[in-house]
């Protein structure tokens, strides 16, 4: 059997001029990085009325079996283009973290995939390094501040900008900087994140143009004054140099399916710790140039879905027309108690047992008012009773579920689906709504969140937390939405409980402004923003090989 990279590097793409013609855009409306890849022009991203229906391809929460969310993604949209619909594909680009972690890269797979594959997963067109780079100019110039007088009586004890790298190191979370004398600045407590867990990376995938890019990043809450008064990039003076570095990098970027269907890949803050969407910028140019535009929301539907709703849809005035929910039978039998060595071997009662998460997350994605149709990626270890059993559970909240096999067969794997999909998003059938109004109170947007998504019976949220979400409120944050933090493996913040737990205590470890982004943001349980390398990470595995074709990149 052929690996992903293997298939990915027997394509022949196409030349980017020929995808962008496919979108009707001329040449010098794209900026070519090399033959496969380019940015678009912004006046060209921002012209035209947004004509398309958006699908959001959502899933259940993952396990390690997976679930195939970028490969059904871009399965569906190829299937889409095979039906006779124009469509674009809008995803996020790569963290360079599960690159060389665990999980790999995330250009789908299979012949459901984006290319070219390996210029993706690595450095691709640059957009996170200037990211970094941007975040760390911040930092770098709230130190210089108060090495150089303190004008602005920044409270180091209150500084809440720490610095980032997009790679995963645990050694980083938690450091003491400025050591070493009086002429490294001030010693103190600090960190890093990772780069997809940067407001600058939040900022980025949610700002309308330049101008409203620079004017977010103004308001980013650096810290505060020793009279507990808040600091401002923009008090910084900060905020021009950082939009500068990110001139290039807010510019959507486009490359193509192996079927030479288009796709932009832009931006790519994780749904655990992020919103989990591609930019705006790019989603409103793929509605003006396609038909149909399919993208997707990281991780389960409990957490990506639910952001793409309450924060990416709101802020940005969109309205999804359908949502695919993925599932696999292997993942549902590990919901239903399966070890990962035994799923090769039929057991319907597991799938059964597991299919309580399915339906949970088709019961809450219809509380958005979108219509919902759910995609069975299918495995060649599942059986007939298994498949039937999930297609049951799926069909007991009114969603049909068909079996898509794209990472075998490409788009023609999926065309079942394409066709319920187009048919479901051209109905007119979605009553789209957040979950929640502007005016309601921080606390109680996280109890609704906590509550209806995760069905929590409580959220356990210490005095400190509950006062700073008062002052937030009274500084003029508090028609923003919330940003919940937590892990991605079940419904509560216990990575062990699967299937849907209910009425379990959601606790609050932590709350963070991200007042440029637009929104607050709730750590729960033990989740880290700055995740560690696996006992075996993948970086070991890749290499040149004999040919100087790189190898272990999945």
């Amino acid at each position: 059997m052929l690996t992903d990279i293997q298939i990915s590097r027997a394509a022949r793409l196409q030349p980017i001029s020929a995808i962008a013609a496919k979108l009707g855009l001329q040449p010098d409306a794209i900026e070519p990085y090399g033959h496969h890849k380019a940015k678009i022009d912004l006046a060209v991203a921002g012209l035209g009325d947004t004509r398309g229906r958006l699908i959001l391809v959502t899933a259940i929460n993952p396990t390690p079996a997976g679930e195939g969310k970028t490969t059904t993604s871009v399965g569906l949209a190829d299937a889409l283009c095979r039906i006779g619909h124009k469509t674009v594909l809008a995803l996020r680009e790569p963290s360079l973290g599960p690159c060389f972690g665990t999980k790999g890269g995330a250009t789908g797979g299979g012949y459901a995939q984006v290319g070219p594959m390996e210029d993706i997963n690595l450095h691709f067109t640059g957009d996170f390094h200037a990211i970094t780079s941007a975040h760390n100019l911040l930092a770098a110039m709230i130190d210089n501040h108060i090495h150089w007088g303190n004008a602005l009586d920044i409270d180091v004890r209150r500084v809440v900008w720490r610095r980032v790298l997009d790679i995963n190191d645990r050694a980083l979370r938690q450091i003491v900087q400025s050591v070493g004398g009086v002429g490294n600045g001030f010693p103190r407590e600090s960190g890093f994140d990772i780069t997809v867990a940067s407001e600058v990376m939040a900022i980025l995938c949610l700002a309308r143009d330049l101008d409203d890019l620079e004017e977010r990043l103004g308001r980013i809450v650096i810290g505060y004054t020793r009279a507990k008064t808040p600091v401002t990039a923009s008090d910084l003076k900060a905020a021009g140099a950082m939009t500068v570095l990110l001139a290039q990098a807010i510019k959507p970027n486009l490359v193509q399916t192996l079927e030479g269907n288009p796709a932009l890949l832009h931006g790519g803050p994780f749904a655990n710790i992020a919103h989990g969407c591609n930019s705006v910028i790019a989603t409103r140019a793929a509605l003006a140039l396609g038909d149909f535009v399919v993208t997707e929301a990281g991780f389960g539907a409990d957490l990506g879905a639910e952001k793409f709703f309450d924060i990416k849809c709101r802020q940005a005035g969109l309205k999804p027309a359908a949502a695919v929910i993925v599932a696999t039978v292997r993942a549902l039998k590990m919901n239903g108690g399966v070890a990962k060595a035994d799923l090769g071997s039929e057991d319907v009662e597991a799938v059964r047992r597991g299919s309580v998460n399915l339906v949970r997350h088709i019961e809450n994605v219809r509380s958005f008012g979108v219509p919902v149709v759910v995609a069975i990626n299918h495995f060649t270890s599942d059986t007939d009773a298994e498949i039937e059993v999930l297609r049951e559970a799926a069909a007991s909240q009114g969603a049909d579920a068909h079996v898509c096999r794209h990472w075998a067969d490409g788009g023609a794997g999926a065309e079942d689906l394409a066709h319920a999909v187009a048919a479901l998003a051209g109905s007119d059938a979605a009553q789209f709504a957040p979950l929640y109004p502007d005016e309601l109170p921080l606390i109680d947007k996280i109890n609704t969140v906590a509550t209806r998504i995760y069905r929590a019976g409580s959220v356990a949220a210490s005095p400190a937390i509950l006062a700073q979400l008062g002052r937030w409120e009274e500084a003029g944050y508090g028609h923003l939405p919330v940003c919940m933090a937590k892990t991605q493996y079940s419904f509560s913040a216990d990575p062990t409980l699967l299937g849907a737990p209910s009425g379990h205590v959601l606790p609050v470890r932590e709350v963070k402004l991200s007042a440029g982004a637009g929104f607050v943001v709730a750590i729960c349980g033990e989740i880290m923003t700055m995740p560690g390398l696996p006992r075996v990470p993948a970086a070991e595995s890749i290499r040149f090989d004999a040919r100087g074709e790189i190898e272990g990149l999945f």
